[in-house]
């Protein structure tokens, strides 16, 4: 593509697509045979499109190719010899403590880079997103989610816990209790439930789900940029503040808005 191409894709490898047009960026798990199942190598390819993005992107949208938007893990990682040219994770669990922490924080990497202050994300889900297709979808800052949407947090069914991420962000949108329920269980959680409880902003029929994330994102273009920015990063905090150092903070944010505005900033 050339540079007067309306959309510029960026890179297309490991499972994982990146295309820009004007502010708004498309990261697309692309692997719909295996129901875009994930691997160390997409999480790279993940962390690449984060820092890929070019500095006029303001919204981020995150969908998966296909019937689904990721079926998780790549079982194969569960095999004795893993992924070709990866450390298996028999292999991972022999190692030291701190070599293992450092390749699972390597893994999280994928996952974090979504809530920036620059950017707004979100995740556009149909069909399956379970494990960590459900933390990659909790990852970003908002989901609209098709009609056929099932979430699923299997890892404890696995004998393992949610390491991706996703518990902070599921424990903010549902409470504690529903989300040790949903963990400790395995169960799906719905449409209609996601709605409910908090976990999706949008639920629409799975061939409206492209229409209702490009109006989101007209939505939240129509702000200033800065105003979005100095927004998100209060909200981001104020789960950490006590009232009054989040009013503290709000007052600081406006300060300069308004300075901003007036053309008096440093």
């Amino acid at each position: 593509m050339t540079s007067l191409d309306p959309v510029l894709e960026v890179f297309d490898k490991d499972g994982v697509r990146l295309t820009v047009e004007d502010a708004v960026a498309t990261v697309t798990l692309a692997q719909p045979a295996k129901r875009n199942a994930q691997s160390p190598a997409l999480w790279r390819a993940l962390v690449e499109a984060g820092r890929s993005l070019p500095g006029s992107v303001r919204v981020v949208v995150l969908r998966g190719e296909g019937k689904s938007f990721s079926a998780g893990l790549d079982r194969q990682a569960f095999t004795p010899e893993g992924f070709e040219g990866e450390p298996s994770f028999l292999d991972l669990a022999r190692g030291s403590d701190e070599e293992l922490d450092a390749v699972i924080a390597e893994y999280q990497e994928a996952f974090t880079w979504w809530r920036r202050n620059d950017i707004v994300s979100i995740a556009a889900v149909q069909g399956h997103a379970i494990g960590a297709g459900f933390q990659l979808a909790l990852a970003c800052d908002l989901r609209v989610v098709a009609q056929d949407v099932q979430f699923a947090m299997r890892e404890t069914s696995l004998g393992l816990v949610p390491d991706l991420t996703g518990t902070h962000p599921l424990v903010a949108a549902v409470g504690y209790a529903r989300a040790l329920e949903i963990c400790a269980t395995g169960r799906f959680v719905q449409a209609a439930e996601a709605e409910r409880i908090g976990l999706a902003n949008l639920v629409v029929p799975v061939e409206e789900l492209d229409g209702a994330v490009r109006d989101l994102a007209a939505a939240l273009l129509a702000a200033p940029r800065d105003a979005v920015v100095e927004t998100k990063a209060l909200l981001r905090g104020a789960q950490e503040r006590t009232y009054e150092e989040q009013r503290v903070a709000e007052r600081a944010a406006q300060a300069r808005r308004l300075r901003d505005l007036a053309g008096l900033a440093d």
